[in-house]
């Protein structure tokens, strides 16, 4: 049996991931703070003939998010694929150019992207080491790799998570064990913030984290963009 866990798990890529992972057997479990939307998107899934299960969790939580991925862990006897995606922080921080940015503005995201993450991979890893056999995926927009000042704050800490999946990546090489990061450059489902940046439908993005997983595990980084 296979399985992927999406930390940070929502009705847009959350959703679209869990598909074309779900669709292709893997058992799916969703990761995210809201138990009741989690429910939602859980529903959907088992509608669609696919296995979901929900395991509540804060990312700031970081024994919460350890817990959660055991659990998924226990319940589908492995997890074969990690998935992180720290969306959401438009809505829980404030939006600092370089020049009005605080250090308190970049430590919030730093806990929310990049700790978060390395919390959730050390929860995972050693039963991939174990196995020689794995998959972990890092999501971040692509201001990661070109930044954008309105968002000065995010992409900082989006390109510390960048910047330790790919070194991620180094580290795995002839393990087994494949680490990448996906930079989108692109507003998903709807515009986020007002910019220039064209709209792509959660649906186009998702096949590039199967290819990852699949016929492109040599690749570090992968940006879509349209």
């Amino acid at each position: 049996m296979t399985s992927i866990a999406i930390v940070g798990a929502g009705p847009q890529l959350g959703l679209a991931i869990a598909r074309t992972f779900g669709a292709r057997g893997f058992d799916v479990a969703l990761i995210s703070r809201n138990r009741a939307k989690l429910d939602e998107l859980v529903s959907q899934l088992t509608a669609e003939g696919i296995t979901a299960v929900a395991f509540p969790a804060d990312v700031l939580d970081r024994d919460a998010l350890t817990q959660a991925l055991k659990d998924a862990a226990a319940r589908f006897g492995g997890l074969d694929v990690l998935e992180y995606s720290p969306v959401g922080s438009f809505g829980s921080t404030a939006l600092t150019p370089p020049t009005e940015t605080d250090p308190s503005h970049v430590q919030h995201e730093m806990e929310f992207q990049l700790y978060g993450a390395i919390a959730a991979t050390k929860a995972v890893l050693p039963a991939m080491r174990e196995t020689g056999a794995g998959t972990l995926l890092y999501t971040t927009g692509a201001g990661s790799i070109d930044p954008v000042p309105e968002v000065g704050n995010i992409n900082a800490a989006a390109a510390a998570l960048r910047n330790w999946a790919i070194n991620l990546h180094k580290e795995l090489a002839g393990t087994g064990i494949q680490a990448a990061h996906v930079g989108i450059d692109v507003s998903i489902g709807t515009a986020v913030i007002e910019s220039a940046l064209p709209v792509a439908p959660p649906e186009a993005i998702s096949p590039v984290y199967w290819e990852l997983h699949t016929t492109h595990r040599d690749q570090a980084e992968r940006v879509f963009s349209i």
